[in-house]
């Protein structure tokens, strides 16, 4: 068929996907994706929430509701946001279809053909997915373990015309799991008001923080409404709710909420009504408390296989946070091809190659590796796995 529009060609296929689609294979260990751990999921509690909603008199639960987002979910978010340094009311939040729509709509209010969002080098490959169809050009920076180097963000702004969006995962970044200072963080407000830039801030792993101090969000220090907040309940109660929201000015969320309308019409009520039970019947706070100590000791036994079987010269994250780790490999391993070859016929492992996750210049000797839902002994077996072939490649 022809008569596609020009955006259609940047519309890809996700380097995730593809290797997701081995992960249902039993034989196969998958340290591919980003989900959350389902036995830690609140089944009975969501369970019984579901029984109540479906019943005559709570029929309500299955009509159609504001565009915005149910009224009650929303003012629930918005006290959660405003214990957060975040203080709001229930007319800035915006419920959306998890964190990624998040992103959709923000490029597709303020990205015209052309126009430059700067990105962490690497960057959360979803966020390319959704920001591509616009047609944004891209610059990177560089990312250590104080996040986004602000320095180098502060020299692409002074030469590049037409930057719109500067976007970054603050919070145990997916992929590198690095965590941005609150002197960065304070810099990189400071820059975008000098250069007129958006921040687009996404916080899908703010919540899962296993060491370290609890630092202010990006949008906390917003004196000028020029960052929009981003968060989701994916990984902090299901993520087969689809339920995320957009914290913003009052101008830019009016608009979003026109485009979200143009788009969907709204969320399923019948999953905001759930998600603001449970809100209002349990502890969400003390659900989150619960996961923490599981997701933590899957990182630290992902971190001490690391060391115990990958070769010298190899290096990686150590995240305080979120379900990931970034490695990186001597140059001149490529891991899409390693991975192809050797790691998936003979060890039977996934990982996500790293080459997808640079919006420019990608490089090809890194991985992401996500530790959730992982267990024990498929962990320890994966990495020994991999790391005895990796003796093996990078000695050839």
């Amino acid at each position: 068929m022809t008569g596609f529009a020009r955006r259609a060609e940047r519309v890809e296929p996700s380097a995730i996907r593809e290797f997701l689609s081995l992960a249902g294979d039993p034989a196969i260990t998958s340290f591919a994706g980003g989900y959350p751990d389902a036995t830690l999921f609140p089944i009975e509690e969501l369970h019984q929430i579901y029984a109540d909603l479906l019943t005559r008199g709570s029929a309500g639960a299955l009509q159609y509701t504001a565009s915005e987002g149910l009224p009650q979910l929303r003012a629930l978010v918005a006290q959660r946001l405003t214990a957060d340094g975040m203080p709001c009311t229930a007319e800035d939040v915006l419920i959306t279809q998890g964190g990624q729509q998040g992103l959709d709509l923000t490029a597709k209010l303020f990205i015209d053909a052309g126009d430059v969002i700067v990105t962490e080098r690497p960057t959360f490959l979803g966020a390319i997915i959704a920001f591509n169809p616009y047609e944004p050009r891209y610059r990177s920076v560089p990312i250590d373990d104080e996040g986004m180097d602000t320095d180098a963000l502060q020299q692409v702004l002074r030469t590049t015309e037409r930057v719109k969006v500067i976007y970054t995962v603050p919070d145990y970044q997916n992929p590198t799991g690095q965590t941005m200072s609150l002197t960065r963080r304070t810099r990189l407000v400071e820059l975008a008001e000098e250069f007129d830039a958006v921040i687009l801030e996404d916080t899908p792993y703010r919540e899962l923080r296993y060491e370290g101090q609890r630092l202010p969000t990006i949008k906390s220090l917003d004196r000028t409404g020029r960052v929009v907040h981003l968060g989701s309940f994916s990984k902090i109660l299901a993520p087969g709710l689809r339920l995320g929201w957009a914290l913003s000015s009052p101008e830019v969320r009016d608009k979003l909420a026109l485009l979200k309308l143009a788009a969907d019409t709204q969320n399923g009520t019948l999953n905001m009504r759930a998600a603001a039970d449970y809100l209002s019947r349990f502890d969400l706070e003390g659900h989150i408390a619960s996961m923490l100590p599981t997701y933590r000791h899957q990182r630290d036994l992902m971190l001490t296989m690391l060391e115990e079987h990958f070769p010298d010269g190899t290096t990686w994250t150590r995240a305080r946070g979120g379900l990931f780790t970034w490695v990186t490999f001597p140059e001149g391993l490529d891991m899409a091809r390693f991975q192809r070859d050797l790691l998936i016929p003979r060890a039977g492992v996934i990982v996500v190659p790293g080459a997808p996750f640079f919006a420019v210049q990608p490089e090809s000797n890194h991985a992401r590796m996500s530790f959730s839902g992982v267990p024990d002994d498929r962990i320890v077996a994966g990495v020994s796995a991999m790391g005895a072939l990796l003796h093996e490649a990078l000695s050839g």
